[in-house]
């Protein structure tokens, strides 16, 4: 846990932030202070504010009359972009907003080295990111194309970015939502590394541990309102949890007995070359599977084969007593198998188009009339879904991308449901998505199996499969090496063999 600062004076402090849209006030008498190389933590559920606030210190949004924004011995009413930049005030968004098919180094450097049309002075560009990567202790191919690079690589160019601009303040918007547990202790290390040099660090996360591990404060926002600023020494999880949604949720492990039920899915030394090998595992009618383990465990990429959408080079896949030879994942999908993707916003949802569509576009005969589209059928359709999942939605033909994350998720869910699947595969459902939403859709994954779904939920916490899943499984270099039942085992146990 970082260190405390409290003896030194704000590096940022605001008072009296309010902010309005469309007559609805998303920030009330906010009052907000981040201290010179300090990490602070900015938590609190979807729609909350806290992008609100920060574009409000970035300079994108300029708050009502009577803000105070006081930065680096400076006072201001209002900071605009540019100022901030010039300030040395870094936001990293979650999408990163890098540029895949630039190098390394364009993206670290380039706007640093702009000049007049091809005076672009590349070997100035390219020793600033080599100097910037190593503020960081990490050495890249800056010549390389950055989408050669995985998303952890990713991360770590965005920051050299914002280093780049001799940064003193950075905003990190869910950094580590599409991390591993691996990857995420390296960037947490690397913000150790940012806080020791000097440069103060905003952390936003859902992901409640990281708070307690990397922050020393933790600000709480709820529906636009400061809820309170405390220590992080002594905190807890589930107080962190009760202060940003007002509710407390009950973390017990699943006692089910599940032995007389029938096997929904056998998989039978099912092999990949290079990516799982032999893997053998049941999933029972009703049964929640958890499987979990580290980056390069083969969990999404056994996911994929059992939805045809890679083919197994041996072993076979028995779905409800019947043997399959899936080609597809329309072949996996007629067979009673849906997959949620682990990444929503590229595979799991189209963004730019609405509810309605999104969640009927795997079930689309289901709404069919005489051969045609029917409206009706679609209507009712959705409005069952949206109701029975608790989605909340404006209208069904509203953009997807108008949704919070947890609804977005819920509507991913909604659309396999829709196929009236036997087997539900749920690849890290949580990814980006807020603690109360979390619970939200765990009780819906609780709701299915109690109605006789079979589900695979995989994730890389270790938390959400203990509490969340009927059996364990831990997957290490493509093969299942070990098996727990939350009711009979500690969390810790579980923990301390996946991440040794």
């Amino acid at each position: 846990m970082a260190q405390s600062h409290a003896a030194q004076r704000p590096l940022l402090s605001l008072k009296n932030i309010n902010m309005t849209f469309g007559g609805v006030r998303a920030l009330k008498n906010v009052s907000f202070e981040v201290l010179p190389g300090e990490v602070h933590c900015l938590a609190g559920e979807n729609g909350c504010g806290k992008s609100t606030l920060i574009k409000v210190i970035t300079g994108v949004y300029k708050p009502a009359e009577g803000a105070v924004i006081e930065y680096d011995g400076q006072t201001y009413s209002h900071m605009s972009p540019v100022t901030a930049q010039a300030k040395g005030i870094q936001v990293i968004w979650q999408d990163l907003a890098l540029f895949p098919e630039m190098s390394v180094a364009e993206n670290i450097a380039f706007q640093t080295v702009l000049g007049a049309p091809r005076l672009v002075n590349y070997s100035e560009m390219r020793r600033l990111a080599i100097e910037s990567l190593g503020k960081l202790g990490v050495t890249m191919d800056v010549d390389r194309a950055l989408h050669h690079y995985p998303i952890a690589q990713r991360q770590i160019v965005a920051i050299a970015r914002a280093l780049v601009g001799e940064a003193k303040l950075v905003f990190m918007d869910e950094p580590t939502a599409s991390l591993t547990q691996s990857e995420t202790d390296y960037l947490l290390d690397i913000v150790r590394n940012l806080s020791a040099s000097g440069v103060a660090v905003v952390f936003v996360s859902h992901r409640l541990a990281e708070v307690l591990e990397i922050s020393s404060r933790v600000t709480v926002l709820r529906d636009g309102n400061l809820v309170g600023v405390s220590s992080t020494e002594g905190m807890t999880q589930s107080r962190i949890t009760e202060l940003m949604t007002g509710k407390t949720f009950d973390h017990t492990v699943r006692t089910r007995e599940l032995g007389a039920n029938a096997p929904m899915l056998e998989v039978r030394g099912l092999s990949r070359p290079g990516e799982f090998e032999d893997v053998t595992l049941t999933v029972r009618r009703g049964e929640t599977l958890g499987i979990t383990g580290l980056l390069g465990a083969g969990r999404t990429e056994l996911a994929l084969t059992l939805f045809g959408m890679r083919q197994p080079k041996s072993g076979t896949i028995t779905l409800d007593g019947k043997q399959l030879s899936l080609s597809s994942n329309r072949d996996a999908i007629r067979a009673g198998i849906a997959y949620l993707s682990e990444d929503r916003l590229q595979l799991g949802l189209i963004q730019p188009q609405a509810i309605d569509d999104n969640m009927v576009i795997s079930s689309l005969d289901k709404i069919l009339s005489g051969g045609l589209l029917s409206a009706r059928k679609k209507r009712d359709l959705v409005g069952g879904w949206v109701k029975d999942l608790g989605v909340k939605i404006g209208l069904q033909g509203d953009a997807i991308s108008t949704l919070s994350g947890g609804n977005q998720q819920r509507i991913a869910i909604a659309k396999w449901l829709a196929t009236d699947p036997k087997l539900l595969i749920l690849d890290a459902p949580t990814v980006g998505v807020d603690v109360g939403a979390r619970a939200g859709i765990f009780d819906i994954v609780a709701k299915l199996a109690d109605t006789g779904l079979s589900i695979i939920l995989i994730s890389d916490e270790v938390p959400e499969v203990y509490y969340n899943a009927d059996r364990v499984l831990h997957m290490a270099q493509g093969r299942i090496v070990g098996e727990y039942i939350p009711a009979k085992s500690t969390m810790k146990e579980i923990e301390e063999a996946v991440y040794a």
